[in-house]
């Protein structure tokens, strides 16, 4: 099967603002959309999710389909991300894990040894079947709204399997890295051979454009994320470029990394609220898009506070654009946080699309 052949399935969203802005086109408004707008936020999300296993839900493609359609159907956003989280690929291939609330991702046996490596499960892309099932229900959905597919990227996994779980310095992690470098890239390999069977699962299923979360990639260096990381996202992302679709790289407290992510291949970089946009351009190099990056704790100061920081953004946005980024998409600096006020975020779509 070809490549071409293998994504034809994907819907043509000309104009929609959000995919225009990520690839240099002028769109016919400011994108929005926000990071983790499906979730604990919204009343409806909370009600639906009762009882239900984070995990469960992201297995169940009806379910998944109603909570990432409650944002887009609340606040008018102009993008819907798929609803899953980035340790299902692995839960998927087999690994003992499990999202447990009010911690995080626990895995049962931590890898710590190349015996371990070799050892982890392989992704088939059958055993994400039901994730595909989602985007198909999705997109017949959406109508002229671009669904976003997402994965972790191979040093956020690698974290959660060397550490066991969560993990506030990542010792183990970064002794493993510095101690045994032919273990820690035989594990990155085979977790980028994972994250990439996932992405071409959405990708293939009809996903418009796609997020690599490289959530804690902020704890390293950037000579140690560019001898220890770089290599593995950088194949992620070449290996979803022929789908021809925007990919976006986001990681949260990377703003001395940017440069390096932006290396990485990725045409959209997502910045969080640390680094003004017109600096993260500098750090990033023209020729990319940038997307962020309100502070979400913003949204507990009011209307008039979210309001001042809003138009501080954007006119960051639009210097950065002038200075060589190719576009820029609005969205906080991290995700949604779980006591905000859905007002709050319906309030700040209308406002950006005034701007």
């Amino acid at each position: 099967m070809t490549e071409r052949t293998e994504y034809t399935a994907r819907r043509v969203l000309t104009d929609a603002p959000l995919l225009a802005a990520a690839t240099g086109r002028t769109p016919a408004h400011r994108p929005v959309w926000f990071m983790r707008q499906a979730g604990r936020s919204l009343p409806e999300y909370r009600e639906i999710r009762s009882g239900i296993g984070m995990l469960e839900s992201c297995f169940d493609p009806a379910l998944v389909c109603e909570i990432t359609m409650q944002p887009v159907r609340r606040h008018g956003v102009d993008a819907a991300i798929l609803f899953s989280d980035i340790v299902v690929p692995l839960k998927a291939a087999g690994i003992d894990l499990d999202i447990v609330p009010g911690t995080g991702p626990v895995v049962a046996n931590p890898v710590r040894s190349i015996a371990d490596v070799s050892a982890l499960p392989r992704l088939e892309a059958d055993e994400v079947g039901a994730v595909a099932q989602a985007v198909g229900l999705l997109t017949a959905e959406l109508g002229d709204t671009p669904l976003i597919g997402f994965a972790g990227a191979p040093f956020t996994l690698a974290s959660y399997l060397v550490e066991g779980g969560p993990s506030r310095n990542h010792e183990r992690t970064k002794a493993l890295m510095h101690s045994d470098a032919k273990t820690w890239h035989a594990l990155l390999g085979v977790l980028a051979d994972t994250t990439i069977t996932f992405l071409k699962t959405q990708l293939r299923a009809g996903v418009d454009a796609v997020q690599l979360f490289d959530s804690w990639a902020g704890a390293l260096t950037a000579a140690e994320y560019r001898e220890f990381v770089l290599p593995h996202s950088e194949r992620v992302l070449a290996e979803v470029e022929s789908a021809g679709v925007p990919r976006i790289h986001f990681g949260v407290g990377t703003g001395e990394l940017l440069g390096a992510m932006g290396d990485a291949g990725a045409d959209v970089v997502g910045v969080d609220w640390r680094v003004p946009l017109d600096e993260a351009v500098r750090r990033v190099g023209p020729g990319k898009a940038l997307q962020g990056n309100l502070d979400p704790a913003v949204l507990f100061a009011g209307r008039e506070a979210v309001e001042k920081q809003t138009r501080r953004i954007i006119a960051e946005g639009d210097r950065a654009v002038a200075a060589g980024a190719s576009g820029h998409i609005f969205n906080l600096g991290h995700g949604v946080l779980p006591d905000t006020d859905p007002g709050a975020l319906t309030a700040l779509v209308e406002l950006v699309h005034s701007l």
